[in-house]
């Protein structure tokens, strides 16, 4: 039996089914954990009892490492790479390594100056059309008009019908998503101080909002290797399944059983040097 356990977090309007490929590259004996967020199929619906924030969505997962007792090896993609943010902000040295598929951390571009609140405005733009299907009880209008601007033009109609379906019944939890993304409050400088690996990968064909994410994040975690998928976007672990959780099992594998402090073991990435010595 593995000592250490991965945990592996979804997108916004997926779910724990699209690690798959990832169980299949990671060594049998090590056990791969796929919780499912609230909203999901799975998961039931957000209890409404206050504003949905971040710490909301990440609470069961930090409990779940609580209960291990372990440190573990973190993935997340998308809006799961932001909760994975939040999940290692809670449980620093909880955290083994760390993998985030272009995080959608928009509080980055909320403090990211003009250019930042320029790009945050073109995402304000697509939720604010998705918040308007969904109160027209449209549900299916705003999973197309989300799926085709996470996953280009035409990947709504290349799914199959059953994950449309889960897409739809997700939609009205998508809403609370994107302010809880907005509104997340921990600042980069919290981020300077985690000791753990970091893998950042980025599609070669994404936006320029989560290149810039990625960007700001590899400058702010220290210990961070950035790297791009060949011919993906945003949704590369579901495009490109099967490089992706190479890539990812690969990075797990380097960061052993232990994991923890980086300090010998991966070297301060340079954009962090800079930073570091410009302050």
């Amino acid at each position: 039996m593995s000592n250490t356990h991965v945990i592996a977090l979804h997108c916004s309007g997926g779910n724990g089914g699209q690690w798959r490929q990832l169980r299949q590259a990671l060594p049998d004996e090590m056990p791969l954990l796929c919780p499912h967020f609230i909203g999901s199929t799975w998961a039931g619906h957000w209890s409404g009892d206050h504003a949905f924030t971040l710490a909301d969505e990440a609470a069961p997962i930090v409990n779940m490492i609580d209960t291990l007792g372990l440190r573990v090896h973190l993935v997340g993609h998308s809006y799961g790479g932001a909760v994975a943010l939040r999940i290692a902000r809670e449980r620093p040295g909880c955290i083994a390594s760390m993998t985030l598929y272009e995080p959608t951390a928009l509080h980055v571009l909320r403090t990211a100056g003009p250019e930042g609140r320029a790009m945050l405005e073109e995402l304000n733009s697509i939720a604010a059309t998705t918040d308007r299907a969904i109160l027209a009880g449209d549900h299916r209008t705003a999973a197309r008009k989300f799926v085709d601007y996470w996953g280009a033009a035409g990947a709504w109609k290349a799914m199959r019908s059953e994950v449309k379906a889960d897409v739809i019944h997700y939609m009205p939890k998508a809403c609370l998503d994107f302010r809880a993304l907005k509104a997340e409050p921990t600042p980069l400088t919290v981020y300077r101080h985690f000791r753990f690996p970091v893998l950042l990968l980025q599609g070669q064909r994404t936006g320029e909002p989560m290149q810039f994410i990625t960007r700001r994040l590899a400058k702010a975690l220290r210990f961070s290797l950035p790297q791009t998928v060949a011919g993906a976007g945003h949704m590369g672990p579901l495009t490109h399944a099967e490089e992706v959780a190479e890539l990812v099992a690969g990075f797990i594998g380097r960061h052993g059983e232990g994991g923890g402090d980086a300090g010998g073991v991966v070297i301060e990435n340079e954009a962090a040097v800079r930073h570091r010595r410009a302050a």
